[in-house]
């Protein structure tokens, strides 16, 4: 859940959005905090304070007089207690007793910087029952104020959880704003996987009128003209085959007629050697694509390695050793190319080791997730170097080597295209014995 959020643009969008609400939220509060804490602004305030209070204390007196603290609770939203040597009274039966108030300096009103009132001088305060009490000390007597009215209660929602609550209503809506806003990138999306599969007569649907829709268009238009590219390309391939392998058929066929000489059989090898990297090139050529379309059936690996060593290899079958699970290992695969693939490894592995080597080791294993087959030989092995152009085309581990020994160099290129156009890897393992060892691994599942 997590890492499909952090892939989201909506999701990313939605913090962006948080975050600058959360620098506007901040900076609003900070200038007018320093607004307010401007030498002229703070000193206005307090003034006008300091002036109220005073004027309550004077209109009430000393000693106090009870008419005048009604009157002030008639003409402003207040309650008011004084308390005294030789009274206690109160506006309001409801009052609380001033045991239960806990009074002490506020935070706002301070003479430190950051407070945004001076202390008012005098004066405490305290809070019960949702109530903002301050208390006055003058002749002996304690004059307390109650805001709003004890008999006041609050009948509207409270302040902070309908500021949360709106905060979260608008980050749902913000969230479902964007997600439409975004909701055209999974169908192409949808549609760009079903392109990169090589469905290229897939169109994807005009989604809106705007950028995204016109993403869109770009997409479909890209998918045509990569269609009318690999059709073209496709058709070079095929003039290509026919146009090379019918003058090397007929040079090969007139070779025939010639009488049997030294020369005329290396003539006939080397356009056999032709043909064979005629052929090689163009499967190559096919296989290079991840549009390329495999023929896969059912498999079953063990008759499949078992087949290609009394096929191809009956001569050195003594030479191979299989070590392969007791039971089928049936796996969907495209059959003809695996079997080019294992057969160059196979071969490879029989021309670059002696018989006194040692036998070259085919082992078949499965995971929950892949098959592993792995083709060991001991012969001269390879160094970092040569590991490291490995299933490069017309690479050979020794430029010294003649072809009819080396081969054309095709033969792990072709490998590994194979290996990658069913969705796996063919890798060189490092290994602390001579020899080398390829290790081929294909998902079970075909992707």
């Amino acid at each position: 859940m997590i890492n499909r959020l952090s892939r989201s643009l909506s999701f990313r969008l939605l913090l962006i959005f948080i975050v600058l609400a959360g620098l506007f939220v901040f900076g609003t509060f900070k200038a007018i905090q320093r607004f307010y804490n401007s030498d002229q602004i703070r000193g206005l305030i307090s003034g006008h304070l300091s002036l109220h209070v005073s004027y309550v204390r004077e209109d009430i007196g000393v000693p106090p007089r009870i008419d005048r603290a009604i009157a002030i609770t008639e003409k402003v939203p207040v309650d008011i207690r004084i308390l005294g040597p030789d009274i206690d009274w109160a506006s309001d039966p409801a009052f609380p007793r001033l045991d239960q108030l806990e009074f002490a300096s506020s935070p706002i009103f301070s003479d430190d910087p950051g407070a945004w009132v001076d202390e008012l001088q005098g004066v405490d305060f305290a809070n019960f029952d949702d109530h903002d009490f301050l208390r006055m000390r003058q002749g002996g007597y304690q004059i307390v104020v109650s805001t709003p009215r004890i008999s006041d209660v609050s009948d509207g929602p409270a302040l902070v959880p309908l500021v949360i609550g709106l905060g979260l209503f608008l980050l749902l809506a913000a969230f479902a704003a964007v997600t439409w806003l975004f909701q055209p990138i999974r169908t192409i999306r949808a549609g760009a996987e079903h392109i990169g599969r090589g469905n290229f007569d897939f169109r994807i649907g005009r989604i809106r009128h705007d950028q995204l829709g016109d993403l869109a268009a770009d997409i479909n238009k890209m998918a045509g003209d990569v269609q009318r590219m690999l059709d073209a390309k496709r058709a070079l391939l095929l003039g290509i085959s026919h146009e090379l392998r019918t003058p090397l058929s007929r040079m090969r066929l007139g070779l025939e007629f010639f009488d049997e000489s030294e020369n005329v059989e290396s003539l006939k090898a080397e356009i056999v050697e032709m043909e064979k990297i005629v052929v090689a090139l163009l499967e190559a050529e096919r296989l290079n694509s991840r549009h390329v379309e495999l023929s896969r059936t059912e498999v079953d690996v063990r008759e499949l390695i078992q087949n290609l060593v009394k096929n191809f290899f009956s001569r050195d079958a003594d030479r191979v050793q299989l070590d392969m699970p007791g039971h089928p290992l049936v796996v969907s695969l495209d059959e003809a190319r695996i079997t080019l693939l294992l057969k160059n490894l196979v071969g490879n592995a029989l021309r670059y080791s002696r018989p006194e080597d040692g036998p070259i080791c085919v082992t078949v294993a499965a995971t929950e997730q892949e098959l592993v087959v792995t083709v060991a030989d001991r012969g001269p092995g390879l160094s970092k170097d040569q590991a490291a152009a490995i299933g490069e085309p017309f690479y050979r581990g020794d430029p010294s080597r003649a072809r009819e020994s080396g081969g054309t160099g095709l033969g792990l290129y072709l490998a590994t295209l194979v290996a990658k156009a069913h969705g796996g890897t063919l890798t060189l393992l490092e290994t602390d014995v001579q020899g080398a060892r390829f290790e081929l691994r294909l998902p079970l599942i075909a992707a």
